[in-house]
């Protein structure tokens, strides 16, 4: 809408300065996360809490370590803060059911100084109920439903968990995602079987699927209709020894349409793709030792120098040809794979996701929607 279109709106009879002071109390009690916050009134909370079939009290997630729980009724008050519609709200309320059941929020990860952050995939029909943007610019701007369910879950952090920046967050950088990281995937241009039916749900079903992440790195590969090549970008991004932090790394494959018909076109599935990917994911013991990683601490299980006093020998197993050769994912599960972006060029995306090493029989945590 252009500055003339914003001027010629009639703009609603409210007191605007009682919005401003609304906000500005807000801010003041550190109940925001930088950007304004949506004033609640109870009646408009009533409106969230009557969408779902849940005890306003029940506890949805409990830090122990912080002693600090979070319950339905704060689950939908940081929903509404955010800008949430009430109909998205059963979306929050699952995303908070798959978050209770990854193990690394529990343990402290979202204070860490790596400065990790939740990061949610939905999918099924919910989607385009909702209309979460599973197309163009995913990761940017320009969707509510995206925007605000992502940002329910920031606020929650900040307001029930106390995980403000410089005190009990301690990220020495951040992402943009302690923002906000919502996405959907496009199901209707993947050549492939949804995220969720990998988990054993069916496609009509909707379902919210909850990571810890680190970074977003986007693969340009334009250049090639060959699957080998196209895969080995994606090894390659993986396999970079800064996101080598323990014996092990794990990666979101987002793979745009148009590469996931370079795959398909192929006849590769999502597993033999996967497969690929696990096999050739490899660095050299030499290259380990020339940035300081080639062992692990006692303490941590994090990578450092053999020569480092606490080091202790790192179990990474090797290939089966070559032994010098150092396998950077622990199991093929270590490797997920979504389709979500336009189909309007070859810019797929690498997620840094934090897995259990090695990973449980299904290292990922998830729930129905309205289950």
């Amino acid at each position: 809408m252009s500055t003339t279109a914003l001027d010629q709106v009639a703009a609603p009879e409210v007191d605007a300065d009682r919005i401003r002071e609304a906000m500005e109390y807000y801010w003041a009690k550190e109940w925001t996360d930088g950007l304004p916050v949506v004033p609640v009134t109870e009646s408009y909370l009533n409106q969230f809490l009557a969408v779902v079939d849940r005890d306003p009290e029940e506890v949805l997630f409990t830090i122990t370590h912080l002693n600090r729980h979070l319950t339905v009724r704060l689950a939908a008050i940081n929903a509404a803060l955010a800008g949430c519609l009430p109909e998205y709200f059963p979306v929050v309320l699952a995303a908070w059911e798959a978050i209770a059941k990854e193990p690394h929020p529990a343990r402290g990860i979202w204070q860490s100084t790596t400065g990790t952050a939740p990061f949610l995939v939905v999918n099924g029909p919910i989607r385009n109920e909702i209309d979460l943007n599973s197309q163009g610019n995913i990761f940017g701007s320009g969707f509510r439903a995206n925007a605000t369910i992502g940002r329910a879950i920031r606020l929650g952090c900040i307001n029930v968990f106390g995980l403000h920046p410089h005190k009990l967050d301690q990220a020495t950088q951040g992402t943009p995602a302690k923002y906000s990281a919502c996405i959907a995937e496009n199901e209707e241009e993947s050549p492939w079987p949804a995220l969720h039916t990998e988990y054993g749900f069916d496609a009509s079903d909707s379902v919210v699927t909850a990571y810890v992440i680190r970074s977003v790195m986007h693969i340009e590969a334009r250049h090639t209709m060959e699957p080998e090549q196209l895969a080995l970008d994606f090894v390659d991004s993986i396999c970079r020894t800064g996101a080598l932090i323990h014996e092990y790394t794990s990666a979101l494959l987002v793979i745009v349409p148009e590469h996931a018909q370079v795959f398909a076109s192929a006849g590769w599935s999502k597993d033999d793709l996967r497969d690929y990917v696990f096999e050739h994911a490899v660095r050299r013991r030499s290259e380990l030792v020339a940035v300081g990683k080639d062992a692990l601490s006692h303490k941590t299980r994090w990578r450092l120098s053999s020569e480092h006093p606490d080091s202790m020998p790192d179990t990474a197993s090797t290939t089966t040809d070559e032994p010098d050769v150092v396998r950077v994912l622990s199991h093929r599960s270590s490797i997920q794979i979504m389709v979500a972006g336009a189909n309007n060029a070859g810019v797929s995306a690498v997620v840094e996701i934090f897995t259990l090493n090695p990973p449980r029989e299904n290292p990922f945590s998830y729930s129905q929607i309205g289950a």
